[in-house]
């Protein structure tokens, strides 16, 4: 049995064939590149047609070259906290907004959750821009058409696809209007919303599986048989692809973005340790949660660097940074996309500092993944509270599995625990296929974790990854 793994991410979307055991079949991997709308006002949004038909191209590029043969199932790791408002005949009224998007405010002089702390050790979440209990009010009030409901992007997406596509409890979990431990939509965060339960999208069951629409089980028939998994949030997932499923390690992914987590097995209905105040939790599945931190800025702060500074490139990059020693490079606030809940600090609170004539790019990219790695141990130690031990970390996501710098950056940033490396980049659909395979218990073994320190080679779909992809 092969399994299909999508990993519907912010800046892409791919598509790679693992086997059994989830090691990926040399060359099937196919990737398209996403267009982001980016503002200094705080846009951060995608078009959702467009999202779709890149997801397309994958399929029918991993289908034209036989990789979809023997493919049993379809595993999904894809990005929290979207949405997209829609008409009465499922027709997006809009672009999707992405977590980037720190626009919507309060409308209505709402005053928010009548006791903040009870709504955050519910949800996981806070009343704020980047969750839909002050998403939905806000696109109501922009929006110059009735909207007849909203959806997540992949529900969007897989709804086109397939004969139904509920949106799972892990997606739910990232909106902020579902209640952890009941596993139903909360009822204040219904009413911060403005919502109905039918203005959202059915919650998936406990076992269920997507099948193609007979349409396009012709297109594709290699997967006509093959059951879709419910979509997990590329969080959890990035976490599990990690190999860090129980607190004694936690999982530090730097991609798009970053972020800090660390996961425990908590059923439904079971009581949660106490969330701290600086802290977001969300479900993996029924029976896991993950406890964290994220942050706007990550592989996107050298995109912008390279984009920007006209880095050196490769070995010689590799070089220069070499000379610069862990901690060096020049101070800076990475927080260029703004903060991610719960902060409020708008995009465009990125800073540069101890400029000189000297200065070189090297030196201000260094200062960037610096500053990322002390936001990170900052949280980290908050996280540790609360299961009152110090865990192993390991490191993952493309923009750490490509740079050795960044990696010994962050193993200075975060001594004295022990820090190693996933070296697949792919960790967000690796992850989501042992969550649909149900082996978190071998997650830890089937990771390909190594030192911080040594040599990165490609390990996926036998094909090179770009230096410090985003």
């Amino acid at each position: 049995m092969n399994i299909l793994a999508l990993d519907l991410g912010t800046s892409s979307v791919r598509g790679l064939v693992l086997d059994a055991d989830t090691r990926p079949l040399p060359g099937a991997l196919a990737r398209r590149k996403i267009d982001l709308a980016i503002g200094d006002d705080g846009t951060g949004t995608l078009s959702g047609p467009d999202y779709l038909a890149s997801l397309v191209d994958c399929l029918d590029e991993l289908a034209d070259a036989g990789h979809l043969h023997d493919v049993n199932l379809v595993a999904v790791s894809a990005q929290w906290h979207s949405v997209l408002p829609l008409d009465h005949g499922g027709t997006p009224l809009g672009p999707v907004i992405t977590w980037l998007d720190t626009r919507p405010v309060p409308v209505g002089g709402t005053a928010g959750p009548a006791d903040p702390d009870g709504f955050h050790q519910r949800t996981g979440c806070w009343w704020h821009r980047s969750y839909w209990s002050m998403r939905l009010p806000w696109l109501r009030e922009q929006s110059g058409t009735p909207i007849a409901r909203f959806v997540g992007l992949p529900e969007y997406v897989l709804g086109e696809l397939l004969d139904a596509a509920p949106m799972s409890v892990s997606q739910a979990s990232g909106t902020g209007l579902l209640d952890l431990s009941t596993l139903r939509w909360d009822d204040e965060a219904l009413t911060l919303a403005r919502a109905r339960p039918q203005d959202l999208p059915p919650l998936g069951e406990l076992d269920w599986h997507g099948r193609l629409r007979a349409e396009k089980a012709r297109r594709w028939p290699q997967l006509a048989q093959a059951r879709w998994s419910p979509p997990v949030g590329d969080g959890g997932a990035s976490n599990v692809g990690s190999g860090c499923v129980d607190p004694s390690r936690a999982a530090v992914t730097v991609g798009t973005s970053a972020a800090v987590r660390l996961m425990q097995r908590i059923p439904a209905g079971e009581p949660m340790p106490r969330l701290p105040e600086r802290l977001w939790r969300y479900r993996v599945d029924h029976d896991h949660v993950v406890t964290g931190a994220a942050y706007a800025s990550g592989g996107n702060l050298f995109a912008w660097a390279d984009r920007e500074l006209r880095l050196p490139q490769g070995a010689e990059l590799d070089a220069a940074l070499a000379l610069v020693p862990a901690g060096g490079g020049r101070p800076a606030d990475p927080r260029f996309g703004g903060d991610r809940p719960p902060g409020l600090a708008p995009a465009g609170t990125g800073r540069l500092g101890g400029l000189s004539f000297s200065t070189t790019s090297v030196d201000i990219l260094a200062g960037l993944m610096q500053g990322l790695c002390e936001l990170v141990a900052g949280d980290l130690a908050v996280l540790e509270s609360t299961i009152d031990k110090p865990v192993g970390v390991v490191l993952g996501g493309g923009a750490v599995a490509a740079s050795t710098w960044w990696r010994q950056a962050f193993a200075a940033a975060l001594a004295p625990r022990p820090v190693s490396h996933q070296r697949n980049p792919e960790i967000g659909a690796t992850g989501a296929a042992l969550v649909a395979l149900g082996r978190f218990g071998d997650a830890a073994d089937l990771a390909d974790i190594g030192r911080t320190d040594e040599l990165v080679l490609p390990t996926t779909a036998g094909r090179s990854h770009p230096q410090y992809p985003s």
